[in-house]
């Protein structure tokens, strides 16, 4: 089957390298290099998601990032006072608005768009206001789809742990979800992006069957993948189940 989503561009969360580095304290790896590099290797743009306990990427990482990243910089998370303050400093390309709790281990859930449509609309109105592309997580069920809209967001991130979890043992049905939402949001004009367990066995099926797909955020997956590949390799194999 062809791609039908040439050009959907990849973005690389570099949380994990922050995690190797902050084990030992110092700068080693040196995650401002690395993001250079990456970009260097074809990447479409870096996604970082700083936490309040700063356990990998940490704040002022996000701040040195924003001096150095050419392509699209990408922040992801729930946002506190200080995650809006440090966004709206940042001035990213696109804010990724997940409704996880600070001491989760990962994201983990999206966001229930019809009950909290009126608190997403004045947080995403303050970003808009400043030009920043803003990107909702959403598990992909269509009920949330018209009411992501509704706060003025300008794309979706589905997530995609489930397809992941489902794609060995039945891709078909682990990907029917995720199909029918990326129509609906076809329908109305909201961009899609996906991210969480993308990797290099099932994001090939992904992007040849959902309908739209702009963009991908991969991290924990390519960052493992980097240590047996090498991070150029890896980059490019990614790049390569996207036919980008």
């Amino acid at each position: 089957m062809d791609a039908i989503n040439k050009g959907t561009k990849l973005s690389v969360n570099i949380n994990k390298l922050a995690t190797i580095r902050n084990a030992r304290g110092g700068n080693n790896p040196d995650i401002l290099a690395f993001a250079k590099k990456i970009e260097s290797y074809g990447a479409h743009g870096i996604t970082v998601h700083p936490r309040p306990d700063g356990r990998h990427i940490r704040y002022e990482d996000v701040y040195a990032l924003k001096e150095i990243v050419t392509t699209e910089l990408n922040i992801e998370g729930y946002p506190t006072d200080d995650f809006i303050e440090m966004v709206l400093a940042v001035h990213p390309h696109q804010v990724t608005l997940v409704p996880d709790a600070p001491e989760a281990l990962t994201s983990n859930n999206g966001w229930d768009t019809i009950g909290h449509q009126q608190y997403l609309t004045e947080i995403i109105s303050e970003f808009k206001k400043n030009d920043i592309r803003v990107s909702i997580f959403l598990n992909p069920e269509i009920k949330y789809v018209a009411a992501a809209k509704a706060t003025g967001a300008d794309r979706i991130e589905l997530y995609t742990e489930s397809y992941a979890t489902g794609f060995a043992t039945n891709k078909a049905e682990a990907i029917k979800a995720y199909i029918q939402t990326a129509k609906a949001a076809q329908h109305i004009n909201l961009g899609l992006n996906a991210g969480h367990d993308l990797d290099l066995h099932n994001l090939k099926y992904f992007a040849e069957h959902v309908p739209g797909l702009l963009e991908v955020s991969i991290g924990h997956a390519l960052v493992c993948d980097a240590l047996e590949y090498g991070m150029a390799n890896t980059v490019k194999m990614y790049l390569n189940q996207l036919d980008a």
